[in-house]
């Protein structure tokens, strides 16, 4: 008897669910008729449609007020920071024995690459020459700007043109020096930013600087605008003597100008960079 009643039950209940997923008596669909249905997905789609246009909407008018050349906020970096050549890898050292060519044939490798764009031949080809100590300030209805020569033979010692280990096989290695690019920047405010190295807990480093960063380089329009733009650059060689070798020797070098900041400690490379230098023999 209790399984009749179990059965039947069961049968009751599933049923039951039948008609909820479709009652044939009153055409509802789980629980709700065709019209029904059709005015809820009707909503839904307004209501969203409604959200994705007023994204589109948004994104548009943001959009209207950039500009592809200018990014509209440049205060956050005003000043620029400093980087050096050659960087193997991630540390900022320099670790070479001068009698060992394999050993600082990485950083030679490395200066002659990144040289290459500034050969004289190529500057010639898609750079002009401009006259020192004048910014190169260009109207913005010139859409691709101009960019001024740095020949590489401005390198002096530093170029590879007459030392192709760039000084390492002496002992005596070279340094790059470049500015980060700040668009808009007139780098020294009237006068050209100078760079300055100095070696840490020493008395004194005997260097000599080739190339500049004149204000003809100056200002930077962007990478869209500015294509064919060649960074300005100072070659620091160090003229180290036997006295400096196998020695952790820490450089640090720093620009100086007007409206250019080297002395912030909450960021250590904002006008200034510092690095190793190990010379064994």
């Amino acid at each position: 008897m209790a399984d009749k009643d179990e059965k039947k039950d069961f049968e009751q209940g599933a049923g039951g669910w039948k008609q909820f997923i479709y009652n044939p008596g009153t055409g509802q669909f789980m629980g709700r008729t065709a019209s029904s249905w059709a005015l809820i997905f009707l909503f839904y789609l307004v209501f969203y449609g409604f959200l994705a246009g007023l994204f589109s909407f948004t994104m548009w008018v943001m959009l209207q007020m950039l500009d592809d050349y200018t990014p509209k906020y440049r205060d956050r970096v005003s000043s620029p920071g400093l980087m050096i050549r050659p960087k193997v890898g991630s540390a900022l050292e320099i670790v070479f024995n001068k009698s060992d060519a394999k050993s600082y044939e990485k950083y030679v490798a490395a200066l002659d690459g990144f040289l290459k764009p500034y050969d004289d031949l190529m500057q010639a080809q898609k750079n002009i020459l401009c006259h020192p100590g004048v910014y190169l300030t260009q109207p913005e209805s010139i859409k691709e700007k101009k960019a001024c020569q740095f020949n590489r033979t401005m390198l002096g010692d530093c170029s590879g043109s007459n030392n192709g280990s760039f000084g390492y096989n002496e002992g005596k290695p070279c340094v790059l020096v470049k500015m980060n690019r700040i668009i808009g920047l007139e780098a020294g405010a009237g006068n050209n930013p100078i760079v300055n190295c100095s070696i840490k807990k020493e008395p004194h480093l005997d260097v000599q600087y080739f190339g500049s960063f004149d204000k003809m380089y100056f200002p930077y329009y962007g990478k869209k605008a500015h294509v064919n733009y060649s960074q300005p650059l100072v070659a620091v060689k160090l003229m180290l003597s036997t006295n400096d070798t196998n020695k952790d020797l820490m450089i640090e070098c720093k620009i100086t100008g007007a409206n250019l900041k080297n002395n912030d400690d909450r960021d250590r490379f904002l006008g200034r960079v510092a690095f190793r230098v190990h010379v064994t023999e």
